[in-house]
């Protein structure tokens, strides 16, 4: 068996960041150099670059203590976790959690909730008996699955929203917010820098980026589309964003080979497995990180042509498509932003589908 843990550096695969700004956009009288610092919250590093001047050390220890307080209210791998009081709680009674925890939580229900399962924040016991990512990870047995799948019906979740509190009804239900809380997390990194009147920053969460405002001198950041059959650095092709959030799911980021077969890391809540729908990555394009993590998960589950009806009936919201068999299918919107590199990939426009 073959298993490949990525490192959190190597999760970054799903985004070439380029630098440069597009070439009919107003050059910058002085060169403003970024600073940039280095973070790991949910077992993925979290990179912050600054390109505004009066930048200082207490602006990343904030942004250190927004991640960490993110990560004792959220993160299921932390047994003092909000999230973990819930997980031990089911079945038991329901736990008073804060402000942002139940927030979060909310917005998972409702992706779960609209993909019918596709997403699914009561995921968790199958994540975790899978255990893809880390060191051991292997296929499971039939009995195995089958007992995880007795607890993650997700209408088992109960929500009171005047007591903020979260109930599990099924004792070893557990909640994975791992598909949604580093989009949160990019958000309130954004949030806080743009309270302190910063106006150009990328925030990079292993792949979940959010490209803040314009590049200096009025640039639009430039944004490689990651082959995901290459390393880092091999992009399909480019588009141009300002003030904009883009995250991919792909099969290529987490998995294993057993037996000579690839396991990735999408599980599908219908049958245990990993999803087989022939796709190998989707990148979505939006205005809020929490959004489009909710998203990238959910529409990839629901496959390109139910994907691209769900993203269509959506108000700033792209989609693309890659096909294991280097098809692209992207919504109306993210054609006419994508700038293909690649020839090996080819795009199928509205005619062809």
């Amino acid at each position: 068996m073959k298993n490949r843990t990525m490192t959190p550096l190597l999760l970054l695969l799903a985004f070439v960041i380029s630098l440069t700004g597009c070439g009919n956009s107003k050059q910058s009288s002085a060169k403003v150099e970024p600073v940039s610092k280095s973070f790991y919250v949910f077992e993925t590093i979290v990179q912050v670059k600054v390109f505004d001047s009066g930048t200082t050390e207490q602006n990343f220890t904030d942004i250190k203590e927004i991640l960490d307080t993110i990560e004792i209210q959220m993160n299921p791998s932390n047994d003092k976790s909000e999230i973990s009081d819930v997980n031990r709680n089911a079945g038991i009674q329901p736990v008073k959690v804060s402000d942002e925890t139940f927030k979060v939580v909310s917005k998972a229900l409702d992706y779960t909730e609209r993909s019918k399962g596709g997403f699914n924040l009561a995921i968790g016991s199958l994540v975790s008996l899978w255990n893809i990512g880390h060191e051991g990870a292997h296929v499971p047995t039939a009995d195995q699955i089958a007992d995880a799948m007795k607890v993650i019906d997700y209408k088992n979740v109960t929500l009171d929203a005047d007591k903020k509190e979260i109930y599990l009804s099924e004792k070893g239900m557990s909640i994975d917010l791992g598909a949604i809380a580093k989009g949160y997390a990019a958000d309130k990194i954004v949030e806080y820098l743009q309270d302190k009147g910063f106006k150009s920053a990328i925030v990079d969460l292993g792949g979940n980026v959010f490209a803040m405002g314009k590049k200096p001198g009025d640039q639009l950041w430039t944004i490689g589309i990651q082959d995901p059959n290459e390393s880092r650095g091999n992009p399909i092709g480019n588009i141009h964003v300002n003030n904009q959030t883009i995250v991919t799911s792909g099969i290529y980021e987490r998995f294993f080979v057993e037996d000579g077969k690839h396991y990735h890391h999408l599980l599908d809540s219908k049958t245990g497995f990993p999803i087989d729908n022939n796709l190998s990555s989707l990148t979505i394009l939006t205005d809020k990180s929490i959004d489009a993590d909710g998203l990238s998960t959910s529409v990839y589950a629901l496959g390109i042509e139910e994907g691209l009806k769900f993203i269509e009936n959506l108000e700033h919201t792209e989609a693309l498509f890659i096909t294991k068999d280097k098809k692209i299918y992207a919504s109306s919107g993210f054609q006419e932003l994508l700038e293909m590199t690649n020839d090996e990939y080819t795009l199928i426009t509205g005619n062809e589908k």
